[in-house]
């Protein structure tokens, strides 16, 4: 059986306390996963990333937390990996195409040249979703496909209210090589960071998107 690593876990621990603002349990879970193998630039990583689904007040107040981290483990004399930075990315194509290219890999549905519901309400947040999340952050390397589902899926569940798009995500977790029992992990491991309640609600999401797929 394929489960999560240590890695994973500190993943999902770190973007949940982050999306929620639960400074001193993030600050543990940071340290856990330094001491797990994580490097500095994966940590800032995920920050960056959790800002898309939680804001920049709680991404800036985590990244702000991991400094204060950073800095006490030096103190002690623990020296951290700091890790690749982010490559360069050199394509100078339309953000907005890439982005829809990149989001029908995730899906795994070729996105249609009509928009319909939210997006064509308002078309400006259909360009800023694809232009700056499915490009200017999906497209960055430091974190896999599958890391940053991991971290989304971790967030939505946290701020809790967004069943449609933790459906989506769980969908795209599993299509970007999650299996279904690392999924149901997930629960079990972002359930003590979350509640009872938010954990129920994500599992019953889980149990739909899972029925509802399609078998191979």
């Amino acid at each position: 059986m394929s489960t999560l690593n240590s890695k994973d876990k500190s993943i999902i621990a770190i973007s949940s306390y982050t999306a929620q603002g639960k400074l001193s349990e993030l600050k543990k879970s940071l340290n856990t996963g330094l001491d797990t193998g994580l490097t500095v630039n994966e940590i800032k990583e995920i920050m960056v990333h959790t800002y898309a689904y939680c804001g920049f007040p709680r991404s800036i107040r985590g990244l702000q937390t991991f400094m204060e981290v950073v800095e006490e483990r030096k103190l002690k004399g623990i020296t951290d990996n700091i890790g690749k930075d982010a490559s360069l990315i050199a394509n100078d194509s339309s953000k907005y195409e890439r982005g829809k290219k990149i989001l029908g890999e995730l899906t795994g549905t070729p996105q249609p040249d009509k928009l319909s519901g939210y997006s064509a309400f308002a078309p400006t947040i259909d360009t800023f979703l694809k232009e700056h999340l499915f490009a200017d952050i999906f497209e960055r390397d430091v974190l896999s496909y599958a890391q940053r589902e991991l971290v989304t899926i971790s967030v939505i569940s946290a701020i809790g209210d967004a069943d449609p798009m933790l459906q989506a995500h769980l969908g795209i977790s599993l299509n970007v090589g999650w299996t279904s029992e690392q999924l149901k992990e997930f629960i079990t491991v972002i359930n003590p960071t979350i509640g009872k309640e938010k954990s129920t609600a994500a599992t019953a999401v889980l149990h739909q998107v899972l029925k509802n797929r399609p078998s191979k």
